[in-house]
């Protein structure tokens, strides 16, 4: 009789590239499997897209246009050579000159295609001196990831997240360098709803923020062509990474002539942003010297930020660029909320200026590098009543200026490949539903313990300016929201009428003995 087949169980695209990182032990440090990774699955995520429109042409009865380059760009695609197809790279995945070829492909896909200037490797393989046979090995298990199975998936980003993951604290890197998980980034996109106008984000990363921004304005029936980008990016690879990650998607963008810091060498320094994104490094030491940016003009009528921490130099930074009637929606690590000194100053004046406008505390393990917990503020420039019409959305605000509103997530979320937390597309449209709901309506909001609570600026001024969410969201059965004098005061009254209790009684107990003629102390 013959045995019944099973079933392998498919390996996901983590398990894969795992795989392909292991191909190259002994032959490149592990700082460098990412950028080896991601050039190869950039090839091929290109390579599909070219053939999936290629044979797109063909079924429409195009076959005589498959070589022509406007038919390619008009869906932006990039048009690839011969010697550019992941074909190509697979068919002399066994030759001697495997590097070279793929340094190769990579120049040729760049020097033939302007949105990809300054993005690719240059000259990369051949300078790593990869063994053969691991290179070839390494593509054999690229070949096997089905990189536009998902077209929701910002797959380089989520490469990128995930060997941060791996190698970040290998290679000592700080805990705030990583790419901002999806569903935190679709959260803020939809709490801050950038239909129309300028996005900028002041430490892009691999361009998550970018992607799913413009994915938000067409899931919404808005048109990519009325959003405009800005950002800038400190590390090289990183640079060409977001460069790669968006041109791959026929996002146009501004990221700055080069990759630099954004406090040394703002690239935007006369940008009014209707949005910002951002995730900025968590509690970034040392990030400037104790006399160095001191009379910048982005912490005007502001404190300077602390040279110790960089968690408000980041936030001045993009207070400095909204406009009048930007939004900015960012995560920062929770010692912000409530930290003194400089930053408790910098926090007041915000408030006071009523900047602040909603704080929300996540949930722990969200991310692949650090399991700290953190926060999304958002900033608004313009928290009056006002009406803003989108190309398929009235939004009619009611006047918020002297309110914050404070929300606990942090018992919201779904199991994520087993150690990890994510939100999913519902608890993403309750949490923006609340949001938008306290905007616009007085009558329809309601405060809920646990989760959420308006807070008015007295009961901030009396909280010491304190943005601490559990400060102001009324608590019932979590242990670190007691009011433990409350509850000790009234523990002490119980305790003492039980003791009177007792006393009464023994009284009753000592007058009972004597009636039947005994004398005793109790």
């Amino acid at each position: 009789m013959a045995k019944k087949k099973t079933n392998k169980k498919q390996k996901s695209m983590e398990e894969m590239l795992w795989d392909s990182a292991n191909k190259l032990r002994g032959s490149v440090e592990s700082s460098e499997y990412k950028h080896v990774v991601l050039s190869l699955i950039f090839l091929k995520f290109a390579s599909e897209k070219f053939e999936h429109r290629k044979q797109e042409l063909i079924e429409e009865g195009k076959e005589k246009y498959v070589d022509m380059v406007e038919f390619y760009t008009m869906k932006n695609v990039f048009y690839l050579l011969e010697e550019c197809r992941w074909k190509f790279i697979v068919q002399n995945s066994k030759q001697d000159d495997l590097a070279v070829k793929i340094d190769s492909a990579l120049h040729t896909l760049e020097k033939n295609n302007k949105a990809l200037k300054g993005a690719l490797p240059d000259n990369y393989f051949s300078r790593l001196g990869l063994d053969v046979s691991k290179l070839a090995a390494l593509i054999d298990t690229i070949n096997n990831i089905q990189t536009l199975r998902d077209k929701e998936q910002d797959v380089v980003g989520r490469v990128y997240e995930y060997f941060l993951g791996k190698f970040a604290l290998a290679e000592g890197k700080g805990k705030g360098e990583f790419y901002t998980p999806k569903s935190i980034v679709n959260l803020i996109a939809e709490l801050i709803e950038p239909y129309k106008g300028k996005i900028y984000d002041p430490c892009c990363g691999s361009g998550g923020m970018f992607v799913q921004s413009i994915k938000f304005v067409e899931n919404h029936s808005g048109n990519q062509k009325d959003i405009s980008i800005y950002g800038q990016e400190y590390t090289s690879t990183t640079y060409k990474l977001a460069k790669m990650n968006l041109a791959i998607r026929g996002i146009s963008a501004n990221l700055g002539k080069i990759p630099a810091d954004t406090f040394f060498k703002d690239q935007h320094p006369d940008l009014k942003a209707d949005y910002i994104m951002a995730n900025p490094p968590f509690n970034q030491k040392a990030w400037r010297e104790t006399n160095e940016l001191v009379h910048d003009s982005r912490w005007a009528g502001y404190e300077v930020p602390s040279a110790s921490n960089a968690n408000y130099g980041w936030i001045l930074n993009m207070v400095s660029k909204l406009s009048k009637n930007g939004v900015a929606g960012f995560v920062l690590a929770n010692g912000a909320l409530s930290g003194g000194g400089t930053e408790k100053a910098i926090r007041t004046k915000m408030i006071e200026n009523h900047l602040v406008e909603a704080i929300m505390v996540l949930p722990q393990s969200m991310f692949y590098t650090t399991n700290i917990s953190v926060t999304i503020w958002i900033l608004n420039k313009n928290k009056r009543a006002k009406t803003i019409k989108y190309s398929n959305i009235i939004r009619d605000y009611r006047d918020r200026e002297d309110e914050i509103l404070f929300m606990d997530l942090r018992e919201i979320g779904e199991p994520f490949e087993k150690k990890f937390i994510q939100f999913s597309p519902q608890h993403i449209k309750d949490i923006a539903k609340t949001y938008h709901t306290w905007q616009q309506s007085r009558s329809e909001y309601k405060d809920i313990p646990e989760y959420c609570y308006s807070a008015h600026i007295d009961e901030i001024r009396k909280k010491d300016y304190s943005l601490v969410p559990s400060k102001y969201i009324e608590f019932v059965n979590r242990d670190e929201n007691i009011n433990f004098d409350k509850k000790m005061v009234g523990l002490q009254f119980e305790f003492s009428e039980l003791l009177k209790a007792e006393k009464d009684s023994k009284k009753e107990l000592l007058n009972l003995f004597r009636e039947l003629g005994y004398e005793i102390e109790l």
